[in-house]
C-alpha cells in the first residue's frame, strides 16, 4: 500500500508549474465541493443529519486521509464537513438552484485545471492512475501547509523523489 509520501510524490510529479499549482487552489476546491453537491440529492434528514450519497463518500474519502496522515487528514476532513453542510443546504433547493451550482462549479472547476494543465504541458495525474482523482484535494491541503512553512519534512522527502525543473 502506497504511503503519503508515495501518493503526493507521484502527484506532484505531473505539477511541478508554479502555475498549475495555482489552479489547482482554485480548481480542486470547486471540484470538490461540486461533486459534494451533486451527491447530496437524494437525501433526507436523520437526526438533524443529512445523510445522502454525498456523505458516504465523504467517509470513505475522510479514512482514507486519516489513514495516510493524522494532521492533514484530519484538515481534509474538516473541509468535507463544510462542502457536506453547503451540498445539504443546496440539495433542498429547487433543482434548478441544486444543478445549476453543481453543474457550475463543476464544469468552471476543471476548466481551470485544464488550464493549468496546459501551461504545465502535462496531462492530468488521474489520466495514467485514477487515485489521482482523491489525491488531488490532499494534494492542495500538503502544498498549503508548505505555503505556511509548515511540514517541512513532508515537503523535503517528496521533492527528493521528483526530477529536477
Amino acid at each position: 500500500m502506497k504511503n503519503l509520501v508515495d501518493h503526493l510524490s507521484q502527484y506532484a510529479a505531473y505539477h511541478r508549474d508554479p502555475r498549475n499549482i495555482a489552479s489547482h487552489f482554485i480548481g480542486i476546491p470547486l471540484i470538490v465541493v461540486a461533486v459534494t453537491v451533486l451527491l447530496s440529492r437524494p437525501g433526507a434528514d436523520f437526526l438533524g443529519l443529512w445523510i445522502s450519497p454525498a456523505l458516504f463518500v465523504a467517509l470513505a474519502s475522510a479514512w482514507f486521509y486519516l489513514r495516510l496522515d493524522r494532521a492533514l487528514g484530519a484538515v481534509m476532513s474538516v473541509l468535507l464537513a463544510l462542502c457536506l453542510w453547503l451540498g445539504a443546504v443546496l440539495a433542498v433547493q429547487a433543482t434548478a438552484v441544486w444543478l445549476g451550482a453543481g453543474a457550475g462549479l463543476f464544469v468552471v472547476g476543471w476548466a481551470i485545471q485544464f488550464v493549468g494543465h496546459y501551461w504545465e504541458g502535462r496531462k492530468p495525474a488521474f489520466v495514467d492512475d485514477v487515485m489521482g482523482l482523491i489525491v488531488g484535494p490532499l494534494f492542495v491541503v500538503a502544498e498549503l501547509a508548505f505555503l505556511l512553512g509548515m511540514r517541512r519534512g513532508l515537503n523535503r522527502d517528496i521533492e527528493a523523489r521528483l526530477q529536477p525543473l
